[in-house]
């Protein structure tokens, strides 16, 4: 009995969060602190490698399979690469969004730093065979994200700090950077 919250299963375990949310008062507040903990708790460099790790992880015979398995046949294999880079890039471009969503600048524009980030060492760094039939995905992904993120954050000593960071860290795609 003393180990049971290690037994639930993680839809059990937020349905007990989401009831004692409900029930309001000081342990709302203490379930909304830890969860905003837990938010904040990232690290750039190692969302940067989760990226990284799910475009590389790709293998390039499933894109050709996906291709060839398309109804008409219509789906080039580039086609392919692209919907499995999206598919691949979805969770961490949700998270992004739902930062903004709450209201949290910082931990948005970090997030999309490292999605960014990721997606140049992918593209600069992979060994993969993906990566050769991928050429250029990563990259249009990133600076879609990148134009995304600026839409909803105008501020000017944001959008100065994205442009420091990819001159810094991804410095082969500053061209994408407008001079304002």
């Amino acid at each position: 009995m003393s180990d049971v919250i290690g037994k639930l299963t993680s839809e059990q375990a937020l349905q007990i969060v989401e009831r004692l949310t409900r029930k309001g008062g000081d342990i709302r507040d203490a379930i909304v602190a830890e969860a905003m903990k837990v938010l904040t708790e990232f690290s750039l460099d190692d969302v940067a490698e989760a990226v990284f790790d799910a475009l590389d992880l790709n293998d390039v015979q499933d894109c050709l399979d996906e291709a060839d398995s398309s109804r008409n046949g219509d789906t080039s294999p580039r086609e392919a690469a692209l919907d499995i880079i999206e598919l691949d890039l979805q969770p961490f471009v949700d998270q992004v969004e739902s930062y903004h969503e709450l209201g949290m600048p910082e931990q948005e524009a970090t997030y999309c730093m490292a999605i960014i980030l990721g997606a140049y060492r992918f593209e600069h760094e992979s060994k993969s065979a993906f990566k050769k039939l991928a050429a250029d995905i990563p990259a249009a992904c990133a600076g879609n994200l990148m134009e995304d993120w600026r839409r909803r954050n105008p501020e000017q000593a944001g959008i100065a700090a994205m442009h420091a960071f990819i001159r810094e860290r991804c410095p082969k795609w500053a061209h994408w950077l407008k001079e304002e």
